[in-house]
């Protein structure tokens, strides 16, 4: 009866392992994208932070066979913007939404700062695909900005592979094409 427990706990130590190495491989990627979109470094840390809190309460149910851990991320990330957005188009204030967040010290908020400067071309280049249909530009991003394959982009994005690669080749040729904002 005892060894039950001990293996439990190893299974569960092993899997917060796995996720430790997950969130230290990939939380400056997820901050880019959050800084590509966003001007206070409070709402970038805020939005991380609850993308990985996110992330840490359904790690049971990753499986790796079917995506990569950025690209399950990045849907999780995808989804946490878009539930800021809609939280901020009702009329209430993300600071009210997540507000159990832990403040940020002095010397964060200088280095997310700095990550936000960083990813200013970014959210240009954002800004300049503002024509494109929302799941165009984040195909787009992920594959060309972030650097995902064109596989774990279509998972992140919930759709086929195939499918995904039509909407690139579509958007990349309107780019070209300078059909889109200056």
């Amino acid at each position: 009866m005892d060894a039950l427990p001990r293996i439990a706990d190893r299974s569960a130590r092993a899997r917060s392992s796995e996720f430790e190495g997950i969130y230290r491989a990939h939380v400056a990627v997820v901050t880019a994208f959050f800084a590509r979109r966003c001007a206070e470094p409070q709402t970038v840390a805020d939005l991380t932070s609850e993308t990985f809190v996110k992330a840490i309460d359904s790690f049971h149910t990753f499986e790796v066979h079917k995506g990569s851990p950025r690209a399950w991320l990045f849907g999780i990330a995808r989804h946490v913007y878009a539930d800021h957005c809609a939280a901020a188009a009702h009329g209430r204030h993300a600071t009210n939404r997540l507000a159990a967040h832990l403040t940020v010290d002095d010397d964060a908020i200088e280095q997310l700062a700095d990550k936000i400067d960083k990813q200013r071309a970014g959210r240009r280049l954002i800004e300049r695909w503002a024509g494109l249909p929302e799941r165009d530009r984040l195909a787009i991003e992920l594959v060309d900005l972030v650097g995902l394959s064109p596989k774990e982009a279509a998972a992140a994005l919930q759709t086929s592979p195939g499918a995904l690669r039509v909407r690139l080749s579509r958007a990349r040729a309107r780019l070209r094409k300078g059909a889109l904002k200056p």
